[in-house]
């Protein structure tokens, strides 16, 4: 059974994970991915458009990459990859459970 969406009140912010498939990249190449994940979310948020980049984790064995955002839905996670030239296969909200 699919667990329900976790309900925010309205103006909060979820957080969602961005899935890349990055087979091959270079350490140089995933720094600049990261960078152009963090200036786009500053962009953003210069215009008034809520979104905060988190973290990125890199899993080389498999060439995926787990970017998580906070903003108050998922379309806006797109729209700032997508600004940003970022490839990615799927966005979900998540969990964050760092203590």
């Amino acid at each position: 059974m699919v667990p329900p969406p976790v309900c925010h009140q309205e103006g909060e912010m979820a957080v969602y994970l961005v899935e890349r498939d990055l087979p091959g990249i270079r350490i140089e190449q995933l720094i600049a991915t990261q960078l152009a994940a963090i200036r786009t979310s500053e962009r953003f948020n210069q215009t008034g458009i809520r979104v905060r980049y988190i973290r990125t984790t890199f899993v080389p064995a498999d060439g995926r990459c787990i970017c998580l955002f906070e903003a108050p839905d998922p379309a806006t996670v797109r729209e700032l990859n997508d600004a940003a030239g970022l490839p990615y296969s799927r966005v979900v909200e998540a969990l964050d459970l760092t203590p």
